[in-house]
């Protein structure tokens, strides 16, 4: 380590807390889209939406609504996924 860094490393501690709060924010943002984009979960939120119709308690707008949701996001979880 080169005084250059170590100077560095001394200057920034003080902000360690804060740069590490940062870091597990991020975390959390992180798995929190992987579960809100998983194919997997969207498509049993699809199943659990059309249970829903079929059982009377939603109305056919509020299916509809949900369902163009869930698609748009499952559209998004199929183009992220396709990204390099």
């Amino acid at each position: 380590m080169g005084l250059t860094s170590l100077v560095k490393e001394v200057v920034l501690l003080p902000f360690a807390p804060v740069r590490g709060s940062f870091w597990v924010m991020e975390q959390i943002v992180d798995e929190a889209e992987r579960q809100y984009y998983d194919p997997a979960a969207i498509r049993a939120e699809l199943a659990r939406l059309e249970e829903q119709l079929e059982a009377g308690e939603i109305d056919e707008d509020t299916f509809d609504r949900g369902e163009d949701e869930l698609l748009d996001r499952l559209q998004h979880a199929t183009e992220r996924t396709n990204q390099p």
